[in-house]
């Protein structure tokens, strides 16, 4: 089992003839995702490893019948991009662009709450269920099918992560980026909900940080979880009010701490590891 995407999955490609976008629409289609549309204006009719390509979203719905987007568009255009998905009625939306506007992401994440459509980033590496489905610029190699669910909000420590899952002989049902912006699709709550209630999800894996306060709201949900959960945090040595790579990682007004999500999550039950190869040994006791 799998949340949001797996096997069933149509994914088109925006930005589809763009350096990054062919690029990575080559990785998901040897991943085997079913990659069944590209789009790049002006280049309608052309095709990108024998997956065609369309002018408009529109076009690409009505001749393959895609459900999921990836976005491979400049900051200064997503937003567009992703309102034309929307229109077009594709149900899942993932934005890898980076640097997008928070206006611009504001009006795309209110759109997407008026059309139902599930926004996966901006500024997030994807989403991948393992053996199944890939949205994403993850590297293919170092996934495992299983039964843990990740959720993160740095790509690099996620993937760093599950190469000592997988190293470990434990496999995931789907990784998910939430993305590095403030202003972000799905919430650590929307995706712990979904994990939740996933029957091929028996435990999960929090890979969040410093800033904001989303690792606390997260905690107040794993209070009510019967799955169990392990996290680890970074920015433990950061000084406060620096911004550390991410929009969202910056503490401000004392809050967002590292040792604030620390005790928050241990409160909720959750166990914290210190350092990233720790998970493994820390799921496997919270596991028994």
């Amino acid at each position: 089992m799998a949340i949001i995407i797996d096997g069933q999955t149509r994914v088109l490609v925006q930005g589809a003839t763009g350096n990054q976008g062919s690029f990575h629409l080559k990785q998901m289609l040897a991943y085997g995702s079913n990659v069944v549309a590209g789009v790049s204006p002006g280049k309608g009719g052309q095709s990108v490893e024998a997956v065609p390509v369309f002018d408009t979203v529109f076009a690409a719905v009505e001749a393959q019948h895609p459900n999921a987007s990836i976005i491979f568009i400049p900051a200064r255009l997503a937003k567009e991009a992703a309102f034309e998905a929307m229109e077009a009625g594709i149900e899942t939306v993932v934005i890898i662009t980076e640097h997008i506007p928070v206006h611009d992401a504001m009006d795309i994440m209110h759109l997407a709450k008026a059309r139902g459509t599930t926004i996966i980033g901006p500024n997030t590496f994807g989403i991948i269920s393992p053996g199944l489905c890939k949205m994403g610029i993850m590297p293919n190699s170092i996934f495992l099918p299983g039964t843990t669910g990740v959720l993160a909000r740095s790509g690099t420590l996620s993937y760093e992560i599950v190469f000592n899952l997988t190293a470990a002989g434990i496999g995931q049902s789907s990784v998910v980026g939430l993305g590095g912006d403030r202003v972000a699709g799905l919430s650590f709550v929307d995706i712990l909900q979904r994990f939740e209630a996933d029957e091929g999800t028996t435990q999960v894996v929090l890979v969040g940080e410093i800033g904001g306060n989303a690792e606390e709201e997260a905690a107040e949900y794993i209070k009510s979880m019967r799955k169990p959960v392990v996290a680890y945090l970074a920015g433990k040595s950061a000084p406060p009010g620096k911004r550390m790579g991410h929009a969202g990682a910056i503490i401000e007004r004392g809050k967002g701490t590292f040792a604030s999500k620390v005790t928050a999550l241990n409160a909720a039950g959750a166990q914290v590891a210190a350092l990233p190869w720790e998970v493994p040994n820390l799921l496997a006791q919270v596991s028994r």
